[in-house]
């Protein structure tokens, strides 16, 4: 599986367009199956002051357990609310542009310069200043955890 690595800083015009870095668009290209066009889902983050990038294959399977829930509830309509209402399909143009809908720009506070912060199977964007912060952030919090039935080995033995 393609993975979303590495952080990317690129310039937003005055149209919103954006080019997503070349490692992202060749991510991008591995999840699309047959012929489709290669896209990508933006949302702003549940979470954090970030738009995320999902492919949709990795978008939809976000979305299957909403085939769990009873059609006409209220969890389904807040779910699928939440998970649809603001989100938006591009297509990167022939230079691997995309346009960032007015609304997500706003949301995520970009202006003229901005993050790509890739995180496996999707990638964020970010304001400059609050990716540095949610970087450091994320050092710190890594320090005290870890991963469940791993143990990273730091010292090597020799024989």
């Amino acid at each position: 599986m393609s993975l979303f690595l590495g952080t990317h800083q690129n310039r937003l015009d005055a149209k919103g367009r954006i080019s997503i870095p070349a490692s992202f668009r060749s991510t991008l290209r591995k999840y699309q199956k047959g012929g489709e066009d290669a896209f990508v889902i933006l949302r702003p983050s549940h979470k954090l002051p970030c738009i995320e990038g999902w492919p949709p294959a990795i978008f939809a399977a976000l979305a299957e357990p909403l085939e769990e829930i009873a059609l006409f509830s209220e969890e389904h309509d807040d779910l699928a609310t939440a998970l649809y209402a603001d989100a938006w399909p591009v297509e990167p143009d022939r230079e691997g542009r995309i346009i960032l809908p007015e609304r997500l720009r706003e949301y995520a506070n970009l202006s003229e310069s901005v993050i790509f912060m890739g995180l496996g199977k999707i990638f964020q964007i970010w304001e400059p200043e609050a990716a540095s912060n949610r970087q450091q952030t994320a050092r710190l919090n890594v320090k005290k955890t870890t991963l469940p039935n791993h143990t990273l080995k730091t010292e090597r033995k020799d024989p």
